[in-house]
């Protein structure tokens, strides 16, 4: 497949183009693809069938033309990658409406993709990420998102609802917390048990790192936590492991489990970096450590399932991706910086779902998200499922009043063998929390 012509994919003015613009590339592609093919009495249904194939300028055209490139590039069609790349160059823009941005980011992975660069180009971007990660930017950008947004928060509020029930009357407590979240969920927690009837218990906090771009600035987290857990009055202590290759290094030794301490493992957005055939060893190691919670937080996406057939994975992936964007379109302001920087992380996801060879790429980089009922029978070969209190349900009601409307609470519908509790966006769901015991 020949498509070394193609140059890479621009960055496109600071605004949106109009309808016009779209109508005059898409009329243009018509042209292209109707000049490319034989001259019959077949010509002119071919010509009136391409064009109605092809979306309208008012409508999702992103969408459509997307899926058609990624249909070509698992053909192998070049002339068709050729047509279908330049006509998303020429449309997709990171600054503009919800479809230009779609555009923009698939149509980075999709050119890796067809180039075979995904390894290079998620290497350059995670380079990029990590050199521009500092404490400040970070945090901000996280406390923005959670203002805006129940898209964290959700998970947050029902883990620490099951952690403080599970653990209630201990005095000695740790917590292993894996997730990527700046420790932004433990100061609601602390506040909680420095509130407490009983005697404070004392805290250990163990957060397993496996972002890279999150191991720079943990001695500030830390630090931070530590003077918070002070002026709490709760007695505190504060641990980080990081280095590892993948989660399933991790034992009870080296996270430092004492016999006396009631244990809490907390998982946020960590599972889906575990490879899909190492799941149920890093699952039975959460049960070794004989946790009185387990708390699983994911979003909701199966891109676990379709990882052999690109375009059913492409499919889920922009599906999943659309409804993120969207979210974030009517979150924000359209001149957030905040936004920009939200979507500018998912690029690097996008790229390393979609371009990657999984066989070759670095451990613990893995984006394989799974549904809740696929989380659930999984967890279900070493755990039980723990359903959410009444109390911790109406605290996660009240956060999501404190949103713009389109979020609400779900349960599971059917027989579907799932647990937890479900985040909807207009209906959708997008993230899942659930808890387990051993």
């Amino acid at each position: 497949m020949d498509i070394t012509l193609l140059t890479t994919p621009k960055e496109a003015p600071l605004f949106s183009y109009s309808n016009q613009k779209v109508s005059n590339v898409l009329q243009a592609a018509i042209d292209m693809q109707s000049n490319n093919q034989p001259q019959n009495s077949h010509t002119s249904t071919s010509r009136s069938s391409d064009s109605s194939e092809l979306p309208s300028a008012s409508g999702k055209w992103a969408s459509r033309l997307l899926k058609e490139c990624a249909r070509a590039i698992s053909d192998k069609d070049s002339g068709k990658i050729h047509h279908l790349l330049w006509m998303l160059n020429e449309l997709a823009s990171p600054y503009g409406d919800c479809d230009q941005k779609l555009a923009s980011y698939f149509l980075q992975a999709l050119f890796c993709k067809a180039m075979g660069s995904g390894q290079r180009c998620f290497k350059t971007l995670n380079a990029v990420a990590e050199k521009s990660h500092s404490f400040d930017s970070a945090r901000k950008l996280i406390l923005k998102f959670q203002e805006v947004s129940p898209w964290m928060t959700f998970g947050h509020v029902a883990s620490n609802g099951a952690i403080l029930e599970a653990l209630e009357g201990d005095t000695k407590l740790h917590i292993i917390d894996i997730s990527n979240t700046l420790c932004t969920q433990w100061p609601t927690l602390l506040e909680a048990l420095a509130t407490r009837n009983d005697e404070t218990p004392h805290l250990k906090l163990t957060v397993v790192v496996t972002a890279s771009t999150v191991r720079s600035v943990m001695k500030e987290i830390g630090q931070r936590m530590e003077k918070f857990a002070r002026l709490m009055g709760v007695p505190f202590e504060f641990n980080v492991i990081s280095g590892l290759n993948h989660l399933g290094e991790l034992t009870k030794e080296g996270l430092g489990v004492q016999e006396d301490e009631a244990i809490a493992v907390n998982c946020i957005g960590a599972l889906r970096r575990v490879e899909v055939e190492e799941r149920g060893a890093v699952i039975r190691m959460f049960q070794s450590l004989k946790p009185r919670v387990v708390t699983i937080v994911e979003e909701e996406a199966d891109l676990s399932s379709s990882r052999d057939d690109f375009v059913k994975c492409f499919e889920e992936c922009l599906r999943f991706y659309t409804l993120y964007f969207e979210m974030l379109e009517e979150s924000f302001v359209p001149t957030s910086n905040d936004r920009l920087m939200l979507e500018r992380e998912c690029s690097r996801s996008i790229v390393r779902v979609l371009a990657c060879d999984d066989e070759n790429s670095p451990e613990g980089e893995c984006e394989k998200r799974e549904r809740g009922s696929q989380w659930s029978e999984r967890l279900k070969e070493a755990f039980s499922p723990v359903g959410f209190s009444d109390d911790c349900v109406d605290d996660v009601k009240a956060l999501l009043k404190r949103y713009r409307a389109g979020w609400a609470l779900a349960l599971p519908q059917g027989d579907h063998h799932e647990s937890g509790i479900y985040l909807t966006w207009k209906e959708e769901p997008v993230v899942w929390a659930s808890a387990w015991k051993p």
